[in-house]
Formats: structure tokens, C-alpha cells, sequence
């Protein structure tokens, strides 16, 4: 990466003295350190007690003792991500790395440090990237985004379906989106097992996390090396020939920042879901009766538990005030994805159904919201129904109140699902779910699927506009029209 004068560590002013007097040490102000244990063990919990102490926007530090706001509100959360006039994006305006306090071998930096991407930028130079970024995702192909998914979830069944027992989040979860990534991006299949520990640890903040944001960033400069010089139809390829203009170094950022949100979301998106069909009673009942569609119940998840707990972040343009708080110049600002869905103030029943509500602040708001946020809703919804449809007598192998959750500032991630069902052979490496297309939801922007083709000799015919019956079996348990094909 191309160092930038202006990059967070860079600077070469000398350290502040300990006792800063405009931003006090967390001993003597109090304050509570995201990085610290209270949020490991329990974030919500932490949550609502700086909620009940401080308001809406609460003041905490970050590692080393740098100060920063939590927004907790679901307005506040809306108000700053909607104003990048009063709150940038650019966290060239953070005073904590002006003042030296930010040195370059921060955990924070692969997160929150400058790059030449459309996540840090405002205004003109936001449209030109992010129009380089959603045009050439736009022009990915919705229909092999769920042959895909259905490939490598009969794939990883595979690997364990004659065992009678999995662990669904490492031998599932973690691997499915990076593998379906891979593809999207360019990448060849061997790529994603190490990419899934690197994009990971640097995304936890750990003290290896510049070492993995290094692997991360090189793997993605050789994909741009070999797709400037053997395009294919991939994003690599079309974000380098995008009429915008992006310089070598731009397209590696996107690619990276495609690759570290999209894997990180999809995989908690999709470990949340499997649990919550899994272990919550009234979903299950719900699905099973018809009341509830995987699509209504992955937007539940969304409400409640959503992929991202923090975003990092926003910076204060200017001395304001927001939600009773005085917030400076150069101020940082992490929006509270999680605790801003389950504000009193618009929900204060927490137990109501939020079935088909996309109001929710999961995949943020305002000009920097999540540009794939579809696309992981895709994978999410595809990958669980086919595991289903091969797996339907699934089951917690565990009491549910052995789960456990492992926290970091930004993100909630469950540790282990261990599961059980019969024992069934491995499905030829080349199957696809002949009923994919008709289990798979249809979210808006999926084109019309084709006319299907004429029954192969030897499989089984049905009639034209009627469905096998144990397709309309499934579908009825999953709470679906199972009369007629779509």
C-alpha cells in the first residue's frame, strides 16, 4: 500500500503526555474500553448499562486508551450517517492519529486507517467510487450467485453428511461465503481456507491483525496483476475498466473491502439464522406452519442480531452537539448497529415480530450503506435452504444453553453450533439442487428465472406447472405455495 501523508500513522509528531488535558486517560475518566472483557463477554448487557448511564451517545475509549462516542439511539445512528456534511467519513479529520496517538502498529489501523476507497471518502470523490464499486457489482450474475452457493453447500455437506454430526459455524458458516467471494472476485477456490483466518483475525483487532491485512492485500494484488493482464468476467476485471478511472491501488481497496465486509457479514448473517431455526421454538413452529418465509426470519435476525455490532466510524467536521452530548472537531463516532435496533425508543416491545421490516440499521444508512447487503441475503437464504433440503432432520446436538459467543469492538461472532441428523452418503461433487430455483426466495432485483427444460430420460416427469411432491412437500414446511412451480 502507497503510504499517504496524510495516512493515520504517518504523522511524526511526538506523543502526547500521558495526562492529556483535552482527552483524559480511561483510568481517570472512567470510561469503558470496547476492546476490554466487559464487551467480549456481553456487549448487549454493556450496551444498555451506558445506554441507562449516558444516553443515546456514549462516551468510551478504544485500545490505547483513544477516546471515541457509541451511538446506542436509532435516530443518532440515522442522524450521523445521513449528515456526511457534519460527520465525514474521512477519518483524515481524526485528531487522535494528528496528535501522534495512533502509531503504525495500531490493531485499529486495518480498520479504521485511511485508504483510497469509497467507505472513506465524501462527496464527489464518494460518487466516483462508489459508482465504479456498485456498477461493476451490478453486473454480476444474481442466477450464478445461487448455482454457486448451491455448489459449494453440496460440497461442504458433503464433507460430513456420512458422519451423523457437524459443527455448523467452522465447518459451514465460516467457509461457504469466503468460497462463494472467491469466485465472485476472481479468485482460484484454493484461496479461501486462509483467507477466511486472515480476514478474521485483522477484523478482530488482534495483535496479528496487520500481519493478516498484509496477506489479505497482497493475495489481492496478484489477483489485479494477473486480471490486468488476463481479464475475465469477475470483478477484479470490471472494476479496473470501470469508466471512473480507478487506479491500481483503488481497485485493490474495493476488492478488499468487499472481501472483508462481505465475509465477515454473511458468515455471522448465516450462523444466527441456522441457530435461531435450530433452537427458538416459535420459529420453528412458525416456518413449519406457514406464518414465517427464511426471508422474513433472516430480517428478524437482522433486527436483533445483526453481523456487525459496531461500524467504525465518523468523523466530527466541526464542534456540534448530538443526543445531549458535545462532540468536538476530529472527534471519532462508532455507529451502534446493534444497540440503535433495540432502542426503547422505537421498539419498546423488543418481543414483537419484525418480520419483513428493512428499517433496521444492520447494514448502516445514508450514502456509505452496505452496496451488497442483497447479495449476502442471497448466499444466506440459499445456503440454508439447501442445507435443509439435504440435511431436513437437523438438529442441536447441544443444550442451547451451552452456545457461547465470542465478542470484539465491531462484531458478535457464535463459537460453535455443533449439530446431528441420520447419516446419508455424499451427493455426486456435480449436483445442484434441482429445486433451488424453486425453494430460493426471488429478492427483487433477481431476474425472471427461464422456462425449465423438458425432463431428462430417466428422471422424473411431472406435469407441465406442477412441482415433484416431495419439492411441494418441503415447501410447505419451509411455508411456501407448493401448489404450482413458480
Amino acid at each position: 500500500m502507497t503510504s499517504h501523508p496524510d495516512d493515520p500513522g504517518s504523522g511524526t509528531a511526538d506523543l502526547p503526555p500521558t495526562r492529556c488535558p483535552v482527552h483524559p486517560a480511561p483510568s481517570d475518566a472512567g470510561l469503558v474500553d470496547l476492546l476490554g472483557p466487559e464487551n467480549e463477554k456481553d456487549p448487549m448487557s454493556l450496551y444498555e448499562r451506558l445506554r441507562a448511564e449516558h444516553g443515546p451517545v456514549a462516551p468510551i475509549v478504544l485500545d490505547g486508551g483513544i477516546p471515541a462516542w457509541l451511538l446506542l439511539g436509532y435516530r443518532e445512528n440515522l442522524e450521523v450517517s445521513r449528515t456526511p456534511s457534519r460527520f465525514s467519513r474521512d477519518s483524515r479529520h481524526w485528531h487522535a492519529w494528528k496528535d501522534g496517538r495512533i502509531t503504525a502498529d495500531s490493531p485499529l489501523l486495518p480498520v479504521v486507517g485511511w485508504q483510497p476507497m469509497c467507505t472513506f471518502a465524501d462527496g464527489d470523490e464518494h460518487e466516483r467510487l462508489r459508482a465504479a464499486l456498485t456498477e461493476s457489482m451490478g453486473r454480476l450474475d444474481r442466477r450464478g450467485i445461487r448455482r454457486h452457493v448451491t455448489r459449494f453447500t453440496h460440497q461442504l455437506v458433503n464433507d460430513f453428511c456420512a458422519d451423523g454430526g457437524a459443527e455448523l459455524v467452522t465447518a459451514f458458516a465460516q467457509q461457504l461465503p469466503m468460497l462463494v467471494l472467491t469466485q465472485l472476485l476472481g479468485m482460484p477456490d484454493e484461496y479461501g481456507p486462509r483467507l477466511v483466518e486472515a480476514t478474521r483475525d485483522l477484523m478482530k483487532g488482534t495483535e496479528t491483525a496487520l500481519r493478516s491485512d498484509a496477506y489479505v492485500t497482497g493475495a489481492l494484488q496478484s489477483l489485479v496483476d494477473r486480471r490486468r493482464a488476463d481479464p475475465g468476467e469477475d470483478l477484479a476485471s470490471w472494476l479496473l475498466a470501470h469508466p471512473s478511472g480507478l487506479t491500481e491501488e483503488e481497485v485493490v481497496q474495493h476488492l478488499r473491502l468487499v472481501l472483508l465486509t462481505g465475509n465477515e457479514t454473511t458468515t455471522n448473517l448465516m450462523a444466527n439464522t441456522l441457530r435461531m431455526v435450530l433452537t427458538d421454538p416459535r420459529f420453528r413452529a412458525s416456518l413449519a406452519g406457514g406464518h414465517m418465509t427464511l426471508p422474513d426470519a433472516i430480517e428478524h435476525v437482522l433486527w436483533n442480531e445483526p453481523p456487525l455490532t459496531v461500524i467504525p466510524g465518523r468523523w466530527a467536521t466541526g464542534d456540534t452537539e448530538l443526543g445531549g452530548q458535545r462532540i468536538k472537531a476530529g472527534d471519532m463516532l462508532l455507529l451502534g448497529l446493534a444497540a440503535g435496533n433495540v432502542d426503547p425508543a422505537i421498539r419498546p416491545d423488543i418481543a414483537a415480530p419484525m418480520y419483513g421490516n428493512r428499517s433496521h440499521l444492520a447494514f448502516s444508512g445514508g450514502p456509505h450503506e452496505c452496496p451488497g447487503q442483497d447479495i449476502g441475503r442471497a448466499i444466506t437464504d440459499t445456503a440454508i435452504d439447501t442445507l435443509l433440503l439435504r440435511l431436513p432432520d437437523l438438529r442441536l446436538a447441544v443444550d442451547e444453553s451451552e452456545l457461547t459467543w465470542l465478542s470484539s469492538w465491531i462484531s458478535r461472532h457464535l463459537v460453535a453450533l455443533p449439530v446431528e441428523f441420520m447419516p446419508r452418503r455424499p451427493e455426486p461433487e456435480s449436483m445442484e439442487d434441482p429445486s433451488a430455483t424453486l425453494f430460493a426466495p426471488r429478492p427483487q432485483w433477481l431476474p425472471e428465472e427461464e422456462a425449465p427444460e423438458a425432463a431428462t430420460e430417466g428422471s422424473e416427469a411431472t406435469a407441465p406447472g406442477r412441482v415433484p411432491w416431495w419439492v411441494a412437500l418441503w415447501r410447505w414446511l419451509l411455508g411456501r405455495p407448493s401448489g404450482s412451480a413458480p
